[in-house]
């Protein structure tokens, strides 16, 4: 459908990122303001649909909202994300890898549907349970009739699929999408998916195969192409790096896990720091009588508690042998995740 051309605010005295705003900018059939620095932003600041921040960039107007994209140079490495968390930038765009997702979203700008959100599930510490979670979210909103896809964030995790399923499931996996670019056709996208439990699912592969890692224009085209596809995108991160400087980036709100132990709690404080600044809440797995209280966990990380992950018989076997769904299907756990998804404030 037709729309609006985005007023785009570029604030940056760095003539590469100029140049290059410009191109991405008529790409995508917008109009764009720049501005060498933060004084000279100020006065059409927030009346921009779209506010792009380059990482010449240090420090940012008062009173100001945060920048909708901040842009950076494959060269920067970690730096970049350390400064985005500073800036407090809704997502990051490394240059020129990510020009054609930037060109598409800063396209979607002007139209009143930004596509789907995107909730990412990642574990404060090892064995905290965020494939599991990660899963029987993703069922349960199927079940309730949204449009779902789980994405697995973790290129080490050995395949997310051989939870999901211990069936062969015809369908496109991460490496399958290794030299794609630009833009995804949703209905394509979708029909080239596996599927189970009612939804979509994209998965490193579960196999001894040498894992050959998308680079960033292929990722954006992907999570683009998620958004334009499906309602509800559930991501299980990882707690690898790149994961964190990836995949948290792209999710408009990020479930914590910890289990109910001091160690973990510990853990999960350490890796909030790492997060970008989105809305985040807290779950911890069910744990016996010696148990840290999860509300106290939840107090001491300044997050919300959006929910208690049942402890069931048979989860870790489950999830060796693909029945993670089957044990979906139990009333505690369906009860877990309708809870989880209605706290969210999105989907109910």
């Amino acid at each position: 459908m037709p729309h609006n051309a985005a007023e785009i605010l570029l604030v940056s005295g760095d003539a590469y990122f100029q140049e290059e705003a410009k191109r991405i900018v008529a790409a995508a059939g917008g109009t764009l303001r720049t501005a060498t620095d933060v004084t000279g932003a100020s006065p059409g600041w927030d009346s921009a649909d779209v506010v792009l921040v380059g990482s010449d960039v240090r420090e940012l107007p008062p009173r100001r909202r945060v920048p909708s994209v901040l842009l950076g140079k494959a060269t920067e490495g970690d730096g970049l994300w350390r400064l985005a968390a500073t800036l407090g930038a809704e997502r990051v765009a490394v240059l020129p890898e990510a020009a054609a997702w930037l060109a598409e979203h800063l396209s979607m700008s002007g139209s009143p549907d930004l596509g789907g959100t995107v909730l990412g599930i990642i574990g404060g510490s090892g064995g905290a349970g965020a494939t599991t979670a990660s899963i029987w979210l993703a069922q349960a909103a199927a079940g309730h009739g949204i449009s779902t896809m789980l994405i697995d964030g973790d290129p080490w995790g050995g395949g997310l699929e051989l939870a999901v399923t211990a069936d062969d499931v015809p369908g496109l996996r991460w490496p399958d999408f290794s030299e794609t670019r630009g833009s995804i056709d949703p209905t394509q996208f979708r029909d080239s998916l596996p599927m189970a439990g009612g939804f979509a699912y994209l998965s490193w592969p579960g196999t001894r195969e040498p894992v050959h890692v998308p680079d960033a224009g292929a990722h954006a085209a992907v999570m683009d192409a998620a958004r334009r596809s499906f309602e509800l995108i559930v991501v299980d991160i990882g707690r690898c790096g790149e994961g964190l400087r990836t995949f948290a980036w792209d999710c408009d709100r990020i479930v914590l896990l910890a289990t109910p132990n001091l160690k973990s709690a510990v853990a999960a404080a350490h890796l909030l720091n790492e997060l970008p600044p989105v809305d985040a809440g807290l779950l911890v797995r069910g744990g016996g009588a010696s148990s840290v209280d999860a509300p106290f966990i939840a107090e001491s990380l300044g997050l919300p508690l959006l929910g208690i992950i049942p402890e069931l018989r048979g989860v870790a076997a489950g999830t060796e042998a693909g029945r993670l769904l089957e044990l979906g299907r139990r009333k505690p756990v369906i009860r877990f995740a309708d809870d989880v998804l209605e706290l969210n404030g999105a989907f109910q």
